[in-house]
């Protein structure tokens, strides 16, 4: 039995490497903005308000609900929450 080797996780969930590409900036976001919020100290209530979102979304992106947001919406709640978001691009290899 060949064992494969993944660079990430994504890589080897997805079935494409532009998915891959896309669930990988999508977590690494959703990682930053939860580190960021729970440093807040605040109710979800009060860091919904904040963000300028609802509680409900606030609870699902702390549960890590990532199939909920996309790209887009995180990058935009990540300007809410302060953070300043770089893109980097390069070929792949």
């Amino acid at each position: 039995m060949e064992v494969q080797s993944f660079d990430n996780v994504w890589d080897a969930l997805t079935d494409t490497p532009t998915e891959a590409a896309n669930m990988t900036a999508r977590s690494d976001l959703l990682i930053a903005l939860q580190r960021a919020i729970g440093s807040w100290g605040l109710t979800q209530e009060a860091a919904a308000k904040r963000l300028g979102i609802t509680r409900p979304r606030i609870s699902d992106l702390l549960a890590g609900k990532i199939s909920k947001f996309s790209l887009d919406a995180l990058v935009n709640v990540a300007a809410q929450a302060g953070l300043a978001v770089e893109i980097r691009v390069s070929e792949t290899a």
